[in-house]
């Protein structure tokens, strides 16, 4: 497992599309930290100060020059993939 300490994923348990992108996470043997935004009030602040909204999935990625935040789990996968996946 390849650990991203740049990466975080904005979530919850119940909703499909997180799912998407947190099993294109094991696929990739990709490690990112995880915030469930239903079971911490914090997680859910940061979302919506940051976006002005609390839709998930969003992925934050943080850079030296501004945190991206990547909503859309097509976008997040596509992302992923492009990022992670081994040539062959």
């Amino acid at each position: 497992m390849q650990r991203a300490d740049d990466l975080i994923l904005y979530h919850f348990e119940g909703c499909v599309y997180c799912h998407r992108v947190r099993r294109a996470l094991d696929e990739l043997g990709v490690e990112v930290e995880l915030r469930d935004i239903l079971k911490n009030p914090e997680y859910m602040r940061e979302l919506v100060v940051a976006r002005g909204m609390r839709t998930v999935p969003v992925l934050r990625i943080r850079r030296p020059q501004g945190d991206e935040w990547m909503p859309e789990s097509k976008d997040i996968i596509a992302y992923l993939r492009k990022r992670f996946a081994k040539a062959t």
